[in-house]
């Protein structure tokens, strides 16, 4: 453990500020996202430049200091901070920059999905990312990124233009499809085992309104709605996006009361093409069977990115489970259905990711992401904001899992994992295991960067 004279050494070389135990922003400043979480961190270096993430990059490695990089600090287990250790925290690295010219976006690593949403909309366009605005974009991007833009212009890594990356060394490099291909090519999927990237650059694209909402049906109707979602879904035009979602029905607007709690089988939509075709669109939806609830309409696509954000605020308790499926078959649709019958707590909850059209006509050697043949990606997440419920949430996302994943490809997406070993690791990068290794020794070969899903040199 460094003492506190190696720590003001470490505040003397920052131009952003550093955060001790006996900080009385220190407790603020380590809490992340799930709740579940509560490490102490040694130290919290907040960077305001890449600059200072050398120098905090140099401290940690000279004195042997375990390392964890925070950006937006949602990841779900935790992997943004870290015992006894230093966390690099960029939430002080904002800032986003749209080439109106080349439509181009260039976001620093600090930012959330929802800043460069904004930035991003004012000139008619969007980068392809998840579905919670308050999720720090660098996390979600190193691991593919995917959400409601997916099937039509692919995953958040396929848009990614170039990477400025802090080494394990305290060096500075560009990573693009024309320099350092190697590390552009690990950076797309494979965490943050390679370095600490301080700024992207994305392709922006042309979406701005879209038409999105939700349509609901009963979970004893799941079944049926499953099975029908498994045929439309895949089938339909890229412009249509849809996630299907178990949950209770949130008490509050727009949901009408006669249905608040009730546990529901649904869709969360979003469709690209104008809103005079939407009608046509959601034609299939309409005459597949009368739903509880459904309400899809025009909306600015920066407010369906941030559907669910009041529901979902920092300091929950969170556990997840993922795993990517390519075939959802009756024995699964059963157990899902059983247990979106039972959920623990009014905020978990099931949801089924469309992982197809742009993202299948990538190649699987083409980027780390190596699962570019399945239809979904599927997390469980049990939630709440109670702590006492957190061995009730644990327990049945374990179980749900336990009880589907026999039908799943085998590996998840990164960013849906808790800490589950390293055979875990591996069975998700596949093929692509061995190539990922070779550049970690590479560009990391102490392992300075292991707080994460960690790729072994």
């Amino acid at each position: 453990m460094a003492d506190p004279v190696r720590i003001e050494e470490l505040r003397e070389a920052l131009r952003g500020p550093v955060v001790e135990p006996d900080d009385e922003r220190y407790d603020s400043a380590r809490r992340v996202y799930n709740a579940m979480i509560d490490k102490r961190p040694r130290a919290i270096a907040q960077p305001v430049d890449a600059g200072d993430v050398m120098a905090a990059v140099n401290f940690a490695r000279s004195r042997g200091l375990l390392l964890a990089v925070r950006g937006g600090g949602h990841n779900g287990a935790g992997f943004g901070t870290c015992n006894d250790g230093l966390v690099v925290d960029l939430c002080r690295m904002k800032g986003v920059r749209v080439d109106p010219s080349s439509g181009a976006v260039r976001a620093a690593g600090g930012c959330t999905q929802g800043e460069m949403d904004h930035a991003a909309h004012a000139f008619g366009l969007a980068v392809p990312a998840g579905i919670v605005s308050t999720t720090g974009i660098a996390g979600l991007t190193l691991g593919g990124g995917h959400g409601y833009l997916a099937r039509k212009y692919g995953l958040t890594i396929d848009n990614l233009l170039e990477a400025d990356v802090v080494l394990a060394d305290g060096s500075f490099v560009t990573a693009s499809a024309s320099e350092n291909q190697d590390l552009f090519w690990a950076l797309r999927g494979g965490g943050g085992n390679f370095g600490i990237v301080t700024s992207f650059l994305y392709e922006g694209r042309a979406v701005s309104t879209v038409v999105g909402g939700v349509t609901a049906w009963d979970i004893g109707e799941g079944p049926e709605v499953m099975r029908w979602y498994r045929e439309f879904a895949p089938a339909a035009s890229d412009d249509l996006y849809g996630f299907l979602a178990l949950f209770s029905v949130p008490p509050g607007p727009p949901f009408p009361k006669e249905i608040h709690t009730r546990n529901v089988c649904a869709v969360v939509w979003c469709y690209l093409g104008s809103p005079e075709d939407a009608e046509e669109a959601f034609r299939p939806v309409r005459e597949f069977r009368r739903p509880l609830f459904h309400q899809v309409g025009p909306m600015p696509f920066t407010a369906l990115q941030g559907l669910f954000d009041p529901l979902l605020p920092p300091g929950l308790q969170w556990y997840w489970k993922g795993d990517f499926v390519t075939e959802l078959t009756d024995e699964a649709i059963e157990q899902h259905c059983r247990f979106g019958s039972h959920l623990p707590t009014p905020l978990s909850t099931m949801h089924l990711y469309p992982l197809d059209g742009a993202v299948h006509r990538v190649g699987r050697d083409e980027s780390a992401f190596s699962y570019r043949d399945v239809r979904w990606s599927m997390v469980i997440a049990g939630i709440d904001p109670d702590p006492a419920n957190t061995e009730a949430i644990s327990r049945w996302a374990k179980d749900y899992w336990a009880a589907v994943h026999p039908y799943s490809a085998g590996g998840a997406y990164v960013n849906f994992m808790m800490e589950e070993g390293g055979e875990r690791v591996r069975a998700t990068y596949q093929h692509n295991y061995e190539r990922l290794v070779a550049i970690k020794r590479r560009y990391d070969p102490d392992n300075l960067f292991r707080v994460n899903q960690n790729i072994q040199p």
